[in-house]
């Protein structure tokens, strides 16, 4: 559950952060309570499974990124963790995770999105990313994305 205060946190933030040198400081001001206590708040929030992340959701196509492809990986169960870390540190993956495999026909287990400004530049970012997992890597695959969808994060319904 949520209380009041968290509820008023989670309107503000909604509709992203502001562009602004110090945009905790100003959600901070627009709530009338300091930025330590709104970073506490959102730690409290995000270590209870209310929230996930805060993080920035671009439009890649604006950025000139037109191709986009999940590259989906067969990796070794005991070194997912740790190559999946490396991957995700890559500057050119924007998010990276560790999913259950849905055997019989989907043995992935890790996930990487990488963009670029066509689907040979994205092929050059999969190859990066298979020579780091080498042998460790069973099967691969991609999946290239064909139509951008609607990016928003949390989104409360209005009381009542």
């Amino acid at each position: 559950m949520i209380d009041a205060q968290d509820r008023q946190i989670i309107e503000v933030l909604q509709g992203g952060l502001p562009l602004v040198p110090a945009p905790y400081a100003q959600v901070a001001e627009t709530l009338g309570m300091n930025e330590d206590a709104l970073l506490v708040r959102l730690a409290k929030m995000k270590s209870r499974g209310v929230i996930r992340r805060i993080a920035a959701a671009p439009n890649h196509y604006k950025l000139g990124m037109t191709s986009n492809g999940m590259t989906v990986w067969d990796v070794d169960d005991d070194q997912v963790a740790e190559l999946g870390a490396q991957i995700g540190a890559l500057p050119f993956v924007t998010h990276c995770y560790e999913r259950p495999r849905a055997l019989p026909h989907w043995p992935f287990n890790l996930f990487a999105m990488v963009h670029g400004s066509d689907r040979a530049e994205v092929e050059e970012k999969r190859a990066e990313i298979s020579a780091i997992l080498g042998e460790a890597c069973r099967a691969k695959d991609i999946l290239y994305s064909t139509r951008i969808l609607k990016k928003t994060g949390l989104r409360l319904k209005a009381k009542g």
